[in-house]
């Protein structure tokens, strides 16, 4: 009887093991373990702004999502809004730019560096539309220019933008209905910058076309203060100013009241136009009834601004800088008090002060020369959790 084996492939050294191989890539890993890339950018962009500059230092998979468009566009879904200041410093002939993500009483702190434009005008107009803050104009070598530059707030990272039909330099610049006007900066010598003194910019259109301002009687270069009241826009000269009606499109004069006390930088916060006078005191302008009125409540917490002052509306607060003669390290300190300002019964105007403290250290001989406010969308303080069974629910409100 013939033994009868079956035949099995066993290894030798002619006949190895084949190679366990696989057609599928590897596993990119992911942003919270044991949750979808989708969810996981939902649970981040809940966390507050302020905070994120600990969440780029999580993982460069963290640091390349939270700049990303699409981490953005989902924050700006959410409904809900946060400040952050920025500043403009000016040092010699440098110009330094600072921001803080959320000044408030619990977390004042110092203000943060920002990468400057490589070309630095003199005089440039400033507007804040949206998440961006716009640097218009400006002269290099005393020439004004057309040239635009955008600081986008979303990343920190300043960008090219469209150019104007003319240059400028300290011309006044503000934003009403989601559009930038900015007028005057220029001299109006020929037809071209006579027909363009003003111009308007619409993101949504991408150029500037020309403001008609026909009907302005003294079109002023130097233009050394602008605000918006009540969809009006006050820009203020050397001889006087003028007032656009946005609605209207009608020109109009600064009334003479506005315009002889009308002093440095100023803010509106609730329809009321703030700046300091000649006394170095804060005072607010009401348009309706034509008349300045002090603002009570805040003279011993706050010094005389003679000088070196700036105001900006922060969430419907005044926010207010200012330069002190010595720092730490013997530099130039910038303070910044928060105000909350108040509508009186019997006509006037009061505030009280929220927290006062020094913000930034500047080398001496530093200036301030602007500072602005951008509002985010974000989010209420929430967090979406996954449960055993794979449904998301919310916690917080």
């Amino acid at each position: 009887m013939t033994d009868q084996t079956s035949s099995v492939n066993t290894p030798t050294s002619d006949n190895p093991p084949p190679i366990a191989t696989s057609s599928c890539p590897p596993q990119q890993p992911l942003l919270i373990p044991n949750l979808p890339d989708d969810i996981a950018i939902q649970c981040i962009a809940r966390v507050p702004r302020p905070y994120h500059r600990s969440l780029l230092l999580v993982c460069k998979l963290w640091r390349y999502t939270i700049r990303s468009p699409h981490f953005f566009a989902t924050r700006s879904l959410l409904n809900s809004t946060q400040q952050s200041l920025y500043l403009n410093i000016r040092h010699n002939s440098s110009f330094k730019w600072y921001h803080h993500p959320n000044p408030n009483p619990t977390d004042k702190g110092l203000l943060s560096p920002l990468p400057s434009i490589p070309l630095q005008p003199v005089g440039p107009a400033y507007a804040v539309l949206g998440h961006k803050i716009y640097l218009i104009g400006g002269s290099i070598n005393d020439i004004p220019m057309t040239s635009v530059w955008i600081l986008d707030c979303r990343v920190n990272k300043w960008e090219i933008g469209p150019k104007m039909r003319v240059g400028r330099e300290f011309a006044a610049a503000a934003t009403v209905n989601g559009k930038i006007y900015v007028m005057g900066g220029c001299l109006v010598d020929n037809r071209t910058r006579s027909v363009n003194w003003a111009e308007v910019f619409d993101p949504a259109v991408g150029v500037w076309r020309t403001l008609p301002s026909s009907s302005v009687e003294a079109k002023d270069k130097w233009m050394h203060a602008n605000a918006v009241i009540d969809g009006k826009i006050y820009a203020m000269a050397d001889r006087g100013g003028v007032v656009y009606d946005v609605a209207e499109m009608a020109w109009g004069r600064v009334p003479k009241r506005l315009d002889m006390g009308w002093r440095g930088r100023a803010a509106v916060v609730d329809g009321v136009l703030y700046c300091y006078d000649y006394l170095g005191k804060i005072r607010g302008y009401n348009v309706e009834k034509d008349i300045w009125k002090e603002l009570r409540g805040v003279e011993k917490g706050l010094p005389k601004f003679l000088c070196g002052a700036t105001m900006v509306d922060l969430n419907g607060r005044l926010c207010v800088l200012w330069e002190c003669k010595e720092g730490d390290g013997g530099g130039k300190a910038i303070t910044c008090a928060e105000i909350e300002v108040h509508k009186d019964e019997d006509g006037g105007l009061s505030g009280s002060i929220l927290w006062i403290d020094v913000v930034l250290t500047v080398p001496v001989g530093s200036s301030i020369l602007h500072c602005m406010a951008i509002f985010w969308k974000t989010v209420r303080l929430s967090m979406l959790v996954c449960n055993g069974n794979g449904a998301i629910r919310q916690l917080g409100s």
